[in-house]
């Protein structure tokens, strides 16, 4: 006998129906799969899911299932199977399942963590652009942004901006879904429409130069350490950030010998003056107390 084959459309609440009907019968993870692309099991069958419920009743913590939902945003192999064996372990009475120092516990935690430290990058660099005024009334926008998110955060994380930002309308468009504000109520979109990322992806922003500028000024060649810098800055949002272009650049003139003087290329270009020799200077040129 093969394995069973379901699809849950990457939606929680369709995978916890499908879960919640599979453990009434007692349907082993071993004996499920659900699809995650085009590609399906070759050694799975399409059994249609019973209508009504099996014999088995679990008692499920309403922590688990909050995990499960936190996790389930995350991208990776065996995104769903690997929810249920999580939730058949503890359905049978097995709650180590849940905790970090389990085998599945663990990657559960840490696929959480992941999922919450995209929600941070989210907020962390995302750049609104502001339309022109040519065009704010016809889209009915006043701030545009693209972003790439790793996992299913935007959905989710978005509520942060409308919190920032008032009654503004703004638009988050990613290379799957999107999400838009209108200043009172949200309109999400699983499939990004081509409209959106249209908008997002070619806004100009008029203030991307003088940013360039300002980070340019306070780059401190002495403090880089471009471990840190990746860690908590990711290479994939570069091209999103108007300072983006710049870092490998200034990367490079910290490796040049930048980094024994701690100064930016414009404070180091003042004529070779030290702060006491300006100082001294100064004081030089102070008449002589009467």
């Amino acid at each position: 006998m093969g394995v069973i084959a379901l699809d849950c459309d990457n939606l929680f609440s369709t995978w916890r129906s499908q879960a919640r009907m599979l453990l009434s019968h007692g349907v082993d993870p071993s004996q499920v799969t659900w699809s995650q692309g085009p590609v399906a099991d070759l050694l799975a069958e399409a059994v249609a899911l019973p209508e009504v419920q099996g014999p088995f009743r679990a008692s499920i913590p309403a922590a688990l299932l909050g995990q499960l939902e936190q996790a389930s945003r995350y991208h990776g192999e065996q995104r769903w199977n690997f929810l249920y064996e999580v939730l058949w372990r503890v359905a049978h009475g097995d709650r180590t399942a849940m905790l970090a120092g389990d085998r599945l516990g663990s990657e559960l935690h840490r696929r959480i963590k992941q999922v919450s430290r995209e929600a941070h990058h989210l907020h962390a660099f995302l750049r609104f652009v502001p339309l022109p005024e040519s065009l704010v009334g016809p889209l009915q926008l006043d701030l545009v942004a693209f972003h790439e998110p790793a996992h299913d955060i935007l959905q989710s994380a978005s509520g942060h901006f409308a919190d920032r930002l008032g009654r503004l309308r703004w638009l988050i468009a990613t290379p799957r879904d999107g999400i838009r504000f209108d200043g009172q109520a949200f309109d999400y979109q699983r499939q990004c429409p081509a409209l959106w990322q249209q908008w997002a992806r070619n806004a100009d922003d008029p203030g991307a130069e003088l940013w360039r500028t300002y980070y340019r000024h306070t780059f401190n060649p002495a403090r880089l350490n471009p471990d840190a810098l990746r860690l908590h800055m990711p290479g994939r949002f570069w091209r999103h950030l108007p300072e983006g272009m710049l870092i490998p650049q200034l990367e490079g003139l910290a490796r040049q010998g930048k980094q024994r003087d701690g100064q930016a290329q414009e404070v180091a270009a003042q004529g070779g003056k030290t702060i006491s020799a300006m100082k001294r200077g100064v004081l030089a040129a102070k008449p002589p107390a009467q």
